[in-house]
């Protein structure tokens, strides 16, 4: 059964949820903290999978909280309960928090939640990556990109296109933006699946504060054994990706999430850069010496690649099911079931499309493609539209 823990300084807030979510007993081992020391000594008793928890607290409030769970607990996922009045003592919360609930809290959002967190444990069977990834508050930006945002959102009325075109240039930033964008806790509607329109959500303001105050942005300083230039090539990469996405033939209502996904897809690499520098070189040693995938390195030695471990951190921060999906399974589509064109099949295409014009900057039309990735193609149905898909990157490349 998997363990929640849930935290609140009233009494009968408390015994409101246990009420609310009596229904789920028979599947959740559900405990009940007064307060954040009571909370601390409940995970020090046993651990969680998930702690729930109010964000205005005496004494120690939810931030702080999460603060200590996240450095002693990393592996359970952490969830804030906040109130839409209190959006500036909230944003203590985003580099602790995985994600954001508005009070009042319906039962079936709370139990989806807390579902769907756990779900996602099931990506990554090793504890000690659950663990490592779970402890990521903020992803590593380059050092020019956050040097630009800074000065743009420094200067009096800075244009939010300008400051929404240089965050897209940075999927560290974006993903986080993305993050605090489709939490519940700003109550919209519907997900927000493009960086423009989650930056114009978010407003100038906002942005200025993930910046400058909430040290929710930092620049990426990698291990001496990591070339300076990894984090750049990664970041282009990405943009290539993303650019070559928006050019497939995906439905027009998934083409906006499609180009997230891509431009995300190698999230998990920045993870085991920051995070992992060991098995991130050990990985990319062991894909020149034998001539494998680095993809494949990884799972030799860690049971799990880049794929799963970014769609890891990026479902508990609240990314939509799809785009997850899609960067899980981008080096294996076929693992997955799919009906159609759909997200997952255009990053893998878009990902492999970009590392061709890596190698090949002029157009790799009748290049031979690799035997797995012709058995791949076929098996989605698309290998006869393949050299269309070359045409197509290569000028959306240009």
């Amino acid at each position: 059964m998997k363990r929640v823990l849930f935290v609140d300084d009233e009494s009968k807030v408390l015994d409101g949820i246990r009420r609310m979510m009596h229904a789920e007993r028979e599947r959740w081992d559900m405990e009940f903290a007064l307060g954040g020391e009571a909370a601390l000594q409940a995970c020090e008793a046993g651990g969680f999978d998930v702690v729930v928890s109010d964000m205005r607290m005496p004494g120690m409030d939810g931030a702080t909280l999460l603060e200590h769970i996240r450095d002693r607990f990393p592996a359970t996922a952490r969830i804030i309960l906040s109130g839409y009045s209190e959006a500036a003592l909230a944003m203590r919360a985003v580099p602790v928090a995985h994600r954001f609930l508005a009070k009042p809290c319906s039962a079936s959002e709370l139990q989806s939640t807390i579902e769907r967190v756990c779900a996602l444990q099931e990506l990554l069977s090793a504890r000690e990556i659950r663990e490592i990834v779970g402890g990521v508050g903020q992803l590593p930006s380059l050092s020019t990109t956050y040097l630009s945002l800074t000065q743009a959102v420094r200067a009096p009325d800075a244009p939010l296109e300008r400051v929404a075109h240089i965050i897209e240039q940075d999927v560290a930033m974006s993903a986080k933006v993305l993050q605090l964008v489709n939490s519940a806790f700003f109550g919209l509607a519907q997900k927000v699946t493009s960086l423009p329109g989650a930056v114009g959500y978010l407003g100038t303001e906002t942005i200025k504060n993930l910046a400058l105050a909430s040290e929710v942005f930092r620049v990426f300083v990698p291990d001496e054994r990591i070339p300076q230039s990894f984090c750049e090539s990664m970041q282009k990469h990405a943009q290539r990706a993303a650019a070559i996405a928006g050019a497939l033939p995906v439905e027009s209502k998934s083409r906006e999430l499609t180009v997230v996904a891509a431009l995300l897809h190698d999230v998990g690499s920045l993870i085991l850069a920051s995070k992992m520098p060991d098995e991130f070189c050990a990985a990319r040693s062991m894909a020149t010496r034998i001539g494998c995938k680095i993809f494949e390195a990884e799972e030799e030695l860690l049971g799990t690649s880049h794929a799963e471990i970014g769609a890891y951190l990026l479902g508990l921060w609240g990314l939509p099911n799809t785009a997850v999906e899609a960067i899980a399974h981008h080096h294996r589509p076929t693992r997955i079931h799919h009906s159609a064109f759909d997200c997952t099949v255009a990053v893998y295409i878009a990902d492999r499309l970009t590392e061709e014009l890596e190698a090949h900057p002029h157009g790799s039309r009748g290049l031979e493609i690799e035997e797995n990735d012709r058995a791949c193609l076929e098996t989605l149905g698309v290998l006869p539209l393949f050299d269309q898909f070359r045409e197509l990157a290569l000028q959306s490349c240009n």
